[in-house]
């Protein structure tokens, strides 16, 4: 009995360490990794329609300029009913796109990675799997079961002119093996030589010598235009003696000197492309050869996957930090004093989940900080309450609104916690002593009275209107002439009203506004209602209308948007819902695109317009405080008789892509 215990135990052992190695040899995302995204393979494929999609695609293969010979784009040996999983990275030099995806028969994929390689391209054989460049930049390495999908750029540093140290081109130290010097091209830096201001003064006066030959050249060019044109207008043609010159001088051209030129700086690009591939293909085999060497399985941090949805079609997850404050933008901020306050406010995530449900797509987008305690600030914001009066607002007819319903005064919290971790730097004790003086001298419960952190924004409509504008036409001698035209525009009638708990001080503004001397011409005041408006009856807003009333202050292009509206039961459905939500919106896209229709004015506009208004929905949009993150919530209610929105897509992009072909064909009388 013990004897069976200690075999079985040993077993286990066994076991558990097979499950240690094949776990450790998982394939890992690389650390500068910016972008993932899970594409739920299972389920969208249940959703594609591939006797719909593919005669779509092979249409738009055939605008190619090289024909594909793949007719069936359901049959490519790949696993469409199989998760997909898609990463990007990017350092100092090399940008990276890959995609790893299934394939149940070898066969078939090799036929269509065929279909797409250059002609003549010879596949390239690995000890456990083979591979090919389709571009200089796209490369497809594959075995039995798997495929890798690379695009990779390389472009090699100069020196960081946002630093004062060197950059290390790490994408060249890694290929040290296919490292060439390259000479004297456009990489090598020359020293710099001493300010010789004398130099200088003789390269601007031949500065000023060569603009003035260009102003005389030009001259002498229109003066013979305007002759030639003179002569076609009368004659219909060139004069013979012009035609026979410029012939003779065509052919007695002496270009051996710019093909010379034109040569060597071929040679050099060429040359710069070829170091270049080398570089990017040394990085494609090193990671196939990483991955076919591992269980072929993608290991995750756990971060990136917190706020995946198994049940989505697609989940996307971006580092927003990374991307903004390790690119350009990050190193100029590093120039200023201030530049570390941005670089904390961008640090965050970003995660997404897409969902193409039978009548609607959904996105669900999460959003946290880096910083605990800045996201609990940035939380707190969004937990404000609703204002009644502002809801009232919201009606059926109109063509969109946004709500808000935040906490202002949770505003100051949050700058202050940002401000208070920028980290180290050169003024952090100046800036926490500003701190301390803006806490003693803004009143912030003062200041949130005067704007608590509700409000709405309402398109009631969008209005055609005629306006006169200035345009410019030339006669035969190019002489310029102002003309007087007319043209249909479309005039939004909107209101936006927000909530104050101090009337008095915005009356004061507008008061001030109306009395002021060089504004008092433009408004006026009748009741409690000002108005402003424009000198020129010619631009989208002629007039607009201010006023405070019952707490709330309006701001208008109609006076009678502040009148009483009787909600329907959808529209007292809709503010219920607004009520609950910090931030939440709602816009029909078919009445917006119907009011912008003066907007498109050429044939081709108007019949691209009808294809897509005719089946365009709604837009909702809310978003609210979930846990540790802030949740945005996106639906498209889909207005088609689609099979679900998913395909949806594809039949109105099919709509519009049928409509201009009807265009570039030929008319026949």
């Amino acid at each position: 009995m013990k004897s069976i215990l200690l075999k079985t135990q040993k077993i286990i052992f066994v076991l558990f360490g097979f499950t240690l190695v094949f776990a450790q040899n998982s394939m890992k995302i690389p650390s500068d990794a910016v972008f993932y995204m899970e594409v739920n393979g299972k389920q969208l494929n249940n959703k594609i329609n591939w006797n719909k999609l593919n005669p779509l695609l092979h249409e738009l293969s055939k605008k190619s300029k090289e024909t594909l010979s793949w007719t069936d784009y359901s049959k490519t040996g790949i696993k469409y009913d199989a998760v997909q999983y898609h990463y990007a990275s990017f350092n100092d030099s090399i940008k990276t796109y890959n995609t790893h995806f299934i394939i149940d028969n070898k066969e078939k994929f090799q036929e269509f990675v065929n279909s797409v390689k250059k002609k003549g391209q010879e596949v390239s054989k690995k000890a456990n799997y083979s591979y090919v460049d389709i571009n200089d930049d796209v490369f497809v390495a594959w075995n039995g079961s798997r495929a890798v999908l690379s695009m990779i750029s390389y472009t090699k540093p100069y020196k960081d002119l946002w630093t004062t140290e060197a950059v290390a081109d790490s994408a060249a130290v890694a290929v040290d093996s296919v490292a060439v010097d390259m000479g004297d091209t456009a990489y090598t830096d020359e020293p710099e030589k001493p300010f010789d201001y004398k130099e200088e003064i003789k390269s601007l006066k031949e500065d000023v010598k060569y603009l003035k030959e260009s102003i005389k050249d030009n001259n002498n060019e229109i003066a013979r235009i305007q002759k030639d044109i003179k002569y076609l207008q009368k004659h219909h043609k060139y004069p013979q003696e012009k035609e026979n010159a410029e012939q003779h001088e065509d052919e007695n051209m002496p270009d051996e000197g710019y093909e010379d030129d034109g040569k060597a700086f071929q040679k050099e690009q060429d040359s710069i492309r070829r170091e270049n591939f080398k570089i990017v293909k040394k990085n494609a085999e090193d990671r196939f050869d990483q991955y076919f060497s591992s269980n072929l399985e993608i290991e995750v941090p756990k971060e990136m996957l917190a706020f995946r949805d198994g049940s989505s079609d697609v989940f996307v997850y971006t580092d927003y930090g990374r991307i903004v404050n390790e690119g350009i933008y990050g190193k100029m901020a590093k120039f200023y004093s201030y530049g570390q306050f941005f670089k904390n406010m961008y640090n965050s995530n970003y995660a997404y989940n897409l969902y193409f449900d039978k009548d609607k797509v959904r996105l669900v987008n999460n959003y946290q900080h880096k910083d605990a305690d800045i996201q609990k600030n940035i939380s707190a914001i969004y937990k404000g309450k609703k204002n009644k009066k502002l809801l009232e607002l919201i009606n059926e007819k109109s063509v969109g609104y946004y709500a808000m319903n935040v906490n202002g005064a949770k505003c100051f919290d949050m700058m202050y916690s940002l401000l208070q971790n920028s980290g180290e730097n050169e003024y952090k004790k100046e800036m926490e002593l500003i701190m301390e003086t803006m806490k003693i001298v803004l009143d912030e419960e003062a200041i949130t009275k005067i704007a608590p952190g509700n409000g709405i924004f309402v398109l009631n409509e969008l209005k055609s209107k005629k306006v006169e504008y200035t345009d410019y036409e030339y006669d035969a001698d190019f002489n310029e002439k102002e003309v007087k035209k007319t043209k249909d525009i479309a005039v939004p009638n909107f209101t936006f009203a927000f909530a104050t708990e101090n009337e008095g001080y915005w009356n004061r503004i507008f008061d001030v506004l109306a009395t002021n001397k060089k504004l008092a011409k433009r408004f006026s005041k009748k009741g409690n209602v000002y108005t402003f408006k424009e000198e020129k009856n010619g631009g989208y807003i002629d007039q607009l209308f201010f006023t405070v009333k019952d707490g709330v202050v309006y701001l208008m292009s109609s006076a009678d948007n502040m009148l009483p509206v009787n909600q329907s039961d959808v529209s007292r459905k809709w503010a219920k819902d607004s009520a609950k939500y910090p931030l939440s919106g709602r816009l029909d896209i078919q009445k917006l695109l119907t009011g912008l229709d003066k907007e498109f004015k050429s044939p081709k506009e108007r019949k691209t317009l009808e294809a897509i208004r005719k089946n365009v929905g709604e837009l909702y949009y809310k978003t609210e405080v979930k846990g540790e993150s802030i949740q945005t919530e996106m639906n498209y209610n889909i207005k088609d008789s689609s099979e679900n929105s998913l395909m949806y897509f594809f039949d109105v992009f099919e709509q519009v892509f049928k409509t201009k072909e009807k265009e570039e064909k030929p008319q026949i009388l």
